[in-house]
């Protein structure tokens, strides 16, 4: 083959990559070799080749005993690197700082990578004992205060499409495992504008999140602040409360538009 055939091939297999990529950020849902085939117009052989490459290197990962595809780890890491350098984190680290100085309470930001939330930056408070994330961290939604906000984001058939057989896996003993009380959850998020979670997705540790929205006003992140129980008493609760409102409608007023 010659040196601009080869060229031409490499490019080609560039653009099938990036083509596999934007099919699924566009579908957000699991996707099989065959559908893939057909939607790309690609042979079943090329097709599996590229997807086990993505596989391999973690930009997709598998489903149903590896039968069906969905982004992976991956393209999240590389995102909550560029929202580093994006005015969500310059947003976030300002309101964060704001509450940190007011209460000093640690302070998340999350975004959704599939039925998880993905921790993308975070200020910590400066007490001894707190909750600590680290960035790239992922925590399944129905289990996280931060997770039920992102959710409530979301139609009901987008969940029930994200939860097909209506199974929530179990992290503690406050864990949500019940589809229909998640559900209510959800409901009572979208008409507070607040979620909760206390003690579900890790022991002693109590959360509060608010939505930050984007365009067309759809739920982009979460800001939330996570204590230890043994801290938690009803006025600081009730301070952090009003903090995260405050802080997720200022990062949504700034970025994207004024509700």
């Amino acid at each position: 083959m010659k040196d601009n055939e080869k060229q031409t091939a490499t490019v080609k297999s560039a653009d099938r990559v990036l083509d596999i990529l934007e099919l699924f950020a566009e579908r957000q849902e699991p996707i099989n070799l065959s559908e893939l085939s057909r939607e790309l117009d690609l042979p079943a052989s090329s097709a599996h080749k590229l997807l086990q490459n993505l596989l391999a290197r973690g930009y997709l990962e598998t489903e149903s005993q590896g039968k069906t595809f969905r982004l992976g780890y991956k393209l999240f890491e590389i995102g909550s690197r560029y929202a580093q350098r994006t005015d969500l984190s310059g947003e976030f680290q300002y309101a964060a700082q704001k509450i940190v100085d007011e209460l000093n309470e640690s302070v998340f930001l999350t975004i959704r990578n599939h039925d998880k939330a993905l921790y993308v930056a975070e200020k910590q408070s400066t007490h001894p004992v707190r909750f600590v994330s680290h960035l790239g961290m992922q925590l399944p939604l129905h289990a996280t205060a931060m997770g039920k906000t992102l959710l409530s984001g979301m139609t009901d058939e987008e969940i029930g499409k994200l939860y097909p057989d209506k199974q929530l896996g179990r992290l503690t003993e406050t864990t949500i495992t019940d589809f229909g009380e998640l559900m209510k959850q959800i409901a009572a998020i979208r008409t507070d504008g607040l979620g909760t979670s206390y003690g579900e997705s890790v022991h002693g540790i109590r959360c509060v999140a608010a939505p930050v929205f984007g365009t067309a006003q759809k739920v982009t992140a979460s800001l939330g602040v996570s204590i230890p129980e043994a801290r938690w008493e009803p006025e600081l609760w009730e301070r952090i409360v009003q903090a995260v409102r405050q802080g997720a409608k200022e990062m949504s007023t700034r970025l994207y538009y004024v509700p």
